[in-house]
């Protein structure tokens, strides 16, 4: 009260002179109702209900098969190191008290943004499962279902407690990476007044936390589906369903997760980018301020977004991408063990939960292996911590490589072909080698280290024109590289399972498919540590914001501004990584498709003939997607933007003395613009994106039936995919890439180069930035989920297309 007296009275000194106090965005903070009552439980109680838990958990392990006993191990033993993983960080200190002020804003913002946002997807999560439900009661059943004893309402209720429970997880996810983002944010800026490797090492650690609990998250959540189901259903027993079909069961999990990781990239997409452009158009380029500058009246909300779209929704994303691909995985193990007549095929069903399980093991190593120990002051030579986070990847891929090896011999080594194992394992190796080529390929492209972006630079220059020219045709040169060595490692991976002897009753080689989704496990074989690489993004982002605001030394600003460049690099080369893995998952969900396409219909389904015109009209409907929903998820960012910058631009006009620190700048209504707007907006691409497919393969399966075709919904649909995951995969790589080029182009200037802050040529590299905002951080992350969603639901769907 006394400050707004002041304030009114013209009597406010700087903020040098006087307490920098931050507002609160909420009047409390907002926890979940689940955590705030078993915060308000009995200590031994909990501690009871736990042990509990952890009993049934594994009776229901030890009730299907040793290995779902040691997935659940190693799971509970990663969440256990991630506990000492947090407990770790939140003992570091928040720094002086205008910093924890500055994080409790950020705090409270994220935090109700969350559970509004969270509160609408669970809306129309709920809505869907019903229509899920419907659909599944009236529809037909296969052969196989049919001779188990698998009803429809059982098969319903199956695939709707599948889509929820993964819709469920896919939120925690998100909350998980989200709780440990605006925690960790102040005290990694903390760490930075005294060296910037105990910076580096909070930040990573940080963000190792959210990783594995997220990778662990998916691991077990399939493994317990996977096992309840298994006991519910009573397979293997005579007259019931065989282990080779109840992946399919679990399809459902795979979209509830992919559902959630939609909508939280849209709307956590729109918020970040929509306050972080009208920050910069505004406080960058009219008035001239730094960024994260405390007069600019939208910097809460540009901070606040980091943590909901960079941390919450990647969480998802990750989530979803782990999630679809042990899913699809499992499908093809079983469908080519039953093919080969395998007598005990659990090995090959249950390889991806093992192969993710050591992923927690070996990113646990390459986390651990990134110390702070190396420097203990301001003055000393600061390492790079590119190469400090490399040599930590370099760890966790050696690892990975003994681990997929070991996991390979112990189960997918059979009788009928001796050598199989070690032409799955070089599938494997096949998929780590992808991922390091991608994260190479996206570091050289994004990392002001390397040509590409000093020459974006350099165009700036000349122009806010020229700069926009070179990053376009930056990103759309970036797409090559990519394309190839995903050309490559898919048809590598599959002549080498095509080649390892297994094959089916007439003879054929079977491997191939399988032999693909092994490649794909491989790239993700490392997924922990690469998520803990793109946490470290923007918890390093928000510690520099923390650090501006609270006018910290110039030194310490320095350090979090290189951890901050390196984590726009980490996060461009985790979307390059997203991007290569939802490639091959949709190739994996694509073939699974195709397969219970032709259960349904009781006839072969393995060619989609695009000669057919209406089947090309469908290939060209799903390219028009990709790009409809681009533009769209852009556009919402665009008009966001404009509210925001109408705000901060109406705030300095209305009050001049926040240029001179006389007066504090309304951060809270800038916070309700963003949040309010971003929710309304991704309703429209979000919907576009569920609604198609099942529109378009209804609409072709009745012009099907009327002209003597009854598979053409199927084939449509199927078109539909294979164009949208074509189309999808180059839009991505051009969207992210040519916006982290932008972002660390203006970095490299602000590092001093060609004029430094405040130089025309860095105006340019600001405008870049800010047409790559919703490149990088809507349209293209929301596009490879968009991928794999599209894969998912025609997948569930496929029985209304026939």
């Amino acid at each position: 009260m006394m400050m707004d007296n002041d304030m009114e009275e013209g009597n406010v000194g700087s903020y040098q002179d006087r307490p920098r106090t931050f507002p609160s965005m909420r009047s409390k903070t907002y926890t979940p109702m689940i955590i705030r009552i078993f915060m308000g439980m009995n200590s031994r109680l909990l501690l009871v209900l736990l042990l509990c838990t952890l009993v049934a958990v594994f009776y229901i392990g030890a009730s299907t098969s040793p290995i779902i006993v040691l997935v659940f191990s190693i799971c509970t033993a990663s969440f256990i190191f991630a506990l000492y993983l947090t407990k770790w960080v939140l003992a570091k200190d928040e720094g002086p008290p205008e910093m924890a002020q500055i994080s409790d804003a950020i705090r409270d913002g994220a935090e109700g943004f969350f559970r509004t946002q969270y509160g609408t997807i669970s809306k129309m999560a709920t809505l869907l499962a019903f229509v899920i439900l419907c659909i599944y009661l009236f529809r037909s059943t296969t052969p196989q279902q049919e001779s188990s004893g698998l009803g429809r309402s059982t098969s319903a209720y199956v695939t709707v407690i599948a889509f929820l429970l993964g819709a469920l997880c896919s939120g925690i996810a998100g909350y998980v990476g989200m709780w440990v983002s605006v925690r960790a944010n102040v005290r990694v800026s903390s760490a930075a007044r005294r060296s910037a490797r105990e910076a580096l090492q909070v930040a990573v650690r940080a963000g190792g936390f959210s990783a594995l609990v997220v990778v662990g998250m998916a691991v077990i959540g399939v493994a317990i589906l996977y096992s309840t189901f298994y006991i519910w259903l009573e397979v293997d027993l005579p007259g019931s369903m065989k282990v080779t079909e109840l992946p399919l069961l679990l399809v459902g999990y795979g979209f509830g997760a992919s559902f959630v990781a939609l909508f939280a990239q849209l709307g956590g997409g729109i918020y970040t980018k929509a306050a972080d452009v009208g920050a910069d158009l505004v406080g960058k380029v009219e008035q001239g301020i730094p960024e994260d500058d405390p007069r600019n009246p939208a910097v809460i909300a540009d901070l606040v977004g980091d943590n909901v779209g960079d941390c919450a929704a990647r969480g998802a994303d990750l989530f979803e991408s782990i999630a679809a691909e042990v899913i699809s995985a499992m499908i093809l193990g079983g469908t080519m063990a039953k093919h080969c007549k395998i007598e005990d095929p659990s090995g090959f069903i249950l390889f991806p939960l093992v192969v993710h399980s050591f992923d927690l093991v070996v990113s646990s190593a390459g986390i651990l292996s990134i110390r702070g120990t190396r420097d203990s002051g301001l003055k000393t030579p600061i390492e790079d911590p590119m190469a400090i986070l490399q040599k930590g990847y370099s760890v966790t891929i050696f690892l990975a490589v003994l681990a997929f090896a070991g996991s390979t011999r112990w189960l997918l080594y059979t009788e009928q072909a001796p050598s199989a194992w070690l032409n799955f394992a070089l599938c494997g190796l096949v998929g780590i080698i992808t991922a390091y080529v991608f994260v190479w390929i996206t570091k050289y492209y994004t990392d002001y280290k390397h040509e590409p972006v000093r020459s974006l630079a350099l165009s700036s220059s000349t122009g806010h024109g020229t700069n926009i020219i070179a990053g376009v045709s930056l990103g759309l040169e970036s797409t090559a590289l990519p394309v190839l060595v995903i050309s490559v490692s898919v048809l590598s991976a599959f002549w080498l399972g095509h080649t390892s002897g297994l094959v089916d009753e007439n003879g054929h080689p079977t491997g191939g498919l399988f032999g693909t989704a092994v490649a794909t496990m491989g790239m993700l074989s490392t997924a922990a540590y690469v998520l803990t690489m793109d946490m470290f993004g923007p918890i390093a982002d928000n510690a520099g914001g923390i650090v501006e605001m609270s006018q910290q030394p110039e030194s310490v600003r320095e350090i979090t501004d290189l951890l901050d460049a390196v984590g726009n690099t980490t996060k461009a080369t985790t979307k390059g990584f997203a991007i290569g893995s939802a490639a091959l998952a949709s190739f994996l969900l694509f073939s699974a498709y195709m397969d219970e396409v032709a259960a349904f219909a009781h006839s072969p389904f393995k060619q989609v003939d695009i000669a057919i015109p209406e089947v090309f009209v469908g290939g060209l409907l799903g390219s028009m997607l990709i790009f409809l929903f681009s533009a769209w998820a852009c556009a919402a960012v665009g008009r966001t933007a404009q509210e925001v910058v109408n705000e901060v631009r109406r705030q300095f006009i209305e009050r001049p003395g926040i240029m001179e620190y006389k007066e504090k700048p309304d951060y809270g209504r800038c916070v309700a613009i963003v949040a309010s707007a971003s929710l309304r907006e991704m309703i429209k691409p979000g919907a576009l994106a569920i609604v198609s497919p099942i529109v378009v393969g209804v609409i072709f399966r009745f012009i099907g039936h009327h002209t003597g075709h009854p598979l053409l919904g199927a084939k449509v649909v199927a078109a539909m995919l294979m164009f949208a995951t074509v189309s999808g995969i180059l839009m991505a790589l051009f969207l992210n890439t040519a916006g982290g080029a932008w972002d660390n182009a203006k970095k490299f200037i602000e590092t001093g180069a060609l004029g430094g802050k405040g130089s025309d040529c860095h105006k340019a590299a600001v405008t870049g930035d800010t047409v790559g905002d919703p490149f990088k951080d809507t349209a293209g992350p929301s596009l490879h989920v968009l991928i794999k969603m599209l894969a998912t639901i025609t997948l569930v769907m496929a029985p209304i297309f026939l």
